[in-house]
């Protein structure tokens, strides 16, 4: 059976290929798309390329400038924010909207900390505060520089098995999720994902505005289970919250209208609702 969300994430790849760029040593995927409109920037996860935010990227082409990035084979954390900064000047980006999610999530964060002047607002979604015991838990417990890419591969496979059984609501997006880690993300890739994680920084405080900073969670949320979301909203208090009761990790793919509509209100293209915390 077909999957329509490989078939409309590839008719978007096909529409808009990243482009390749070579930051001190490093080489970044890159989709730039809209040519007006307020500025943001899509960090994804572990899991995903730039375009797993076709979705949302298809919906405000029209509205916004938009800069997403797919990670390189190799750096920290550290240097990633160092490169991204490279290349939001090499594309005349200011008075960003950065948001991230998972891995992204965390990134962003640590992007905003330390260079507040480049942005005007952060979103933290389905991501966590600290990295603080994350290796003892797999695959981080691993030793990720020589643990076989196949391993590693193999365990994010057997994590999806469950969501691609007939009849699992989320067997869909689980498929997608195969497509990503078995094809398109490159082993080398992968693994400096993991390893980016795994050796991150603990995350200063947050110098942006209360107002301008912004949570997303799922009450469903298998990786950020609720004591991590609850550090989250203690790390970034009095965020607004975009709360899904059921968007798994991936709300962004599994209703992407509310989530556009979050982007919407977060860039200034609608007014906010007045809630400072928001169901979905």
């Amino acid at each position: 059976m077909k999957n329509a969300l490989i078939a409309s994430r590839d008719a978007f790849a096909r529409l808009h290929p990243e482009a390749r760029l070579n930051i001190n040593t490093r080489e970044w995927g890159i989709l730039r798309v809209g040519k007006s409109g307020p500025m943001l920037l899509l960090l994804p996860g572990t899991l995903g390329r730039a375009d797993i935010f076709w979705q949302q990227i298809e919906a405000l082409e029209g509205e916004a400038q938009i800069l997403a990035l797919s990670y390189p084979d190799g750096g920290s954390l550290a240097e990633w924010v160092e490169d991204i900064v490279v290349i939001l000047g090499a594309h005349s980006f200011e008075n960003i909207t950065v948001l991230g999610s998972s891995l992204g999530g965390y990134l962003a964060q640590l992007l905003a900390a330390t260079h507040p002047t480049l942005f005007t607002s952060l979103v933290a979604a389905n991501t966590l505060p600290s990295v603080a015991g994350i290796a003892q838990f797999p695959p981080y417990s691993l030793n990720l520089e020589t643990t076989p890419l196949g391993d590693l591969r193999a365990m994010f496979k057997a994590g999806l098995e469950g969501w691609v059984t007939e009849g699992n609501p989320n067997a869909v997006l689980g498929n997608l999720l195969l497509s990503e880690v078995t094809t398109r993300i490159p082993g080398p890739e992968l693994r400096a994902r993991l390893i980016a994680l795994k050796t991150a920084p603990e995350l200063p405080a947050q110098p942006l505005p209360k107002s301008q900073t912004f949570i997303i969670d799922s009450g469903d949320d298998h990786l950020i289970p609720p004591p991590m979301r609850a550090q989250l909203r203690a790390a970034l208090p009095a965020a607004r919250c975009y709360h899904f009761a059921q968007g798994s990790h991936f709300p962004y793919v599994t209703h992407p209208a509310d989530y556009t509509a979050i982007l919407q209100e977060v860039l200034g293209l609608t007014p906010p609702r007045v809630e400072s915390e928001v169901s979905l």
